[in-house]
């Protein structure tokens, strides 16, 4: 039930009021009961016991439309706590406005120079619009430069954030209209991924993601066959918890560049998380929506299809530190999983299967889905570390791989060549011996240290058990007559390497080999 409060309430009218308002709730006591002040200029502790006295004999009781003057009052005696107190919100049209963001939970438009405002798609929105508020505080806290909300307005059906964003472009725009800039939109693209990763949330402040990410699994269970549903939930599952944040919605048209400030925005999606969760979404914004349809991201980012792609490709290559397209397509493949299983529910949640477009859609994103289920065993990457199958004539990638490492370790150029004769000998030795006749993959790790400053690199393969460190040395004393063939590829590289050193761990062979630098 709703009664309206006009004018002014204080010790003039009150008693007037209550009987005015007494009247109307008459046999109407479990109803609850809204009061609209949309009217209601001015109220004092009169009008104050009227309402507490309602409050009494109706638990339900709520106010809205309340202006800033009543609300203050109402905010400082301790009403608000005791009940939902709601403010009277100005009204915007988005009229002639351009749309300059879209996320998952509402769009930005541009209202004038200096502000922009978030649109949401729930009507109900207030809660959502104070959680923004809540993470975006967090998160400019933590160091993320962003902005924040400082009005509410009502947007027709449903309510927006308005901020403050003078003369801001978004990546997207920027790339759209000036492709000359990719380099420059890349580098501080990743630049602002990197340092949110970098960002340790404290406990219980976001969501996790991984519990978000099970969820689409467990749909999924419906929609895959049993064992391909079991293995996508069997990965998510094996994904540690990661308290470091990830935006949720990274994509080019939520990064905005003010002046020369670079700023994130559309933050109600902030959660923590590992890195592949971003990615996946990364992926499905620049490629993956548009791949049956390329005018999809034209519609979306205002940029084409090839664009997209490139620009996902070199971000990532960026983000990895690599130009190792194995390694890049790795860590994309990964992605893909996640970014296909979100896509796939999201469009069924949206009766996708009833139209025959997102028909299509979903049957190409369902197909690659199962074949990279086929050959994922992980979600899981390093920066530092490359799978690659175990065949000669993928030398070249791992030896490019490594190089990438020392080169940013400023590893003398004698060690690096010494280095890359041991990598030689070692892979061609997995290629050639470690799953005859079958096939198999092998891991190749970098890692560099400081104290004392040297590099690490290790084999790892689930061939045949070889131990080549217990092989007896050859004699290289021997005339060429009497030596055998072979065998000096293992004793090059404990010769050149400062430690060499085997096991055999969980079904695996291990190869460690040590470089003082």
């Amino acid at each position: 039930m709703t009664i309206e409060l006009k004018g002014r309430i204080d010790s003039n009218n009150a008693s007037q009021v209550e009987k005015s308002i007494l009247a109307q709730l008459e046999g109407k006591s479990r109803e609850a009961v809204v009061l609209d002040a949309a009217a209601l200029e001015y109220i004092s502790s009169a009008g104050l016991r009227i309402i507490l006295r309602i409050k009494k004999n109706c638990p339900d009781l709520r106010i809205v439309n309340v202006n800033s003057e009543v609300y203050e009052i109402l905010d400082m005696t301790g009403f608000t706590e005791m009940m939902t107190v709601e403010k009277a919100y100005r009204v915007v049209t988005l009229d002639g406005c351009e749309e300059i963001g879209r996320g998952a939970n509402g769009s930005i438009y541009r209202i004038d120079q200096d502000n922009v405002i978030k649109v949401y798609n729930n009507a109900d929105a207030l809660a959502d619009i104070q959680h923004e508020r809540e993470v975006a505080k967090l998160a400019l806290i933590l160091g993320i430069p962003t902005a924040i909300s400082y009005d509410v307005v009502r947007v027709g059906d449903s309510y927006g954030s308005v901020f403050e964003l003078l003369n801001a472009r978004s990546f997207s725009k920027i790339l759209a209209e000036e492709p000359e800039k990719m380099d420059f939109c890349v580098q501080e693209y990743v630049k602002m991924l990197k340092k949110i990763h970098e960002t340790q949330v404290p406990a219980g402040k976001l969501p996790d993601m991984k519990e978000t990410a099970l969820s689409w699994a467990r749909f999924m269970q419906d929609h895959l066959p049993g064992e391909a549903g079991k293995k996508l939930l069997a990965l998510i599952e094996a994904v540690p918890h990661d308290d470091h944040m990830i935006h949720g919605d990274y994509h080019t048209k939520n990064l905005m560049l003010q002046n020369d400030e670079v700023l994130i925005i559309d933050m109600d999606t902030l959660a923590v998380g590992h890195p592949i969760f971003e990615l996946a979404s990364m992926f499905n914004s620049l490629v993956g929506y548009s791949e049956l349809d390329h005018e999809t991201i034209k519609r979306f980012q205002g940029f084409d299809y090839e664009t997209g792609r490139r620009f996902w490709h070199r971000s990532l290559s960026a983000y990895l530190g690599t130009n190792c397209e194995t390694k890049i397509r790795e860590v994309e493949d990964k992605a893909r999983v996640l970014g296909y299983t979100r896509m796939i529910r999201r469009s069924i949640r949206r009766k996708g299967l009833e139209n025959e477009k997102t028909r299509a859609e979903i049957a190409l994103w369902k197909e690659e889905l199962l074949a990279l289920l086929e050959k994922t065993d992980t979600l899981l990457f390093s920066l530092n570390e490359l799978e690659i199958d175990a065949e000669e004539d993928r030398l070249q990638e791992v030896q490019a791989f490594v190089d990438e490492h020392l080169e940013a370790a400023d590893c003398p150029v004698k060690a690096q060549m010494q280095i890359a004769v041991a990598v030689e000998e070692i892979f061609v030795n997995i290629a050639s011996y470690a799953y005859v006749p079958e096939k198999g993959k092998a891991k190749v790790r970098v890692e560099v240290s400081d104290e004392p400053v040297s590099v690490t690199i290790t084999f790892v393969d689930h061939g045949i058990p070889y131990d080549p460190v217990a092989r007896e040395d050859p004699d290289v004393t021997l005339p060429a007559s009497q030596r055998d063939i072979g065998g000096l590829g293992i004793f090059m590289t404990k010769q050149i390497m400062d430690d060499v050193a085997y096991e055999y761990k969980d079904g695996q062979n291990i190869l460690t080999l040590k470089k003082r630098l």
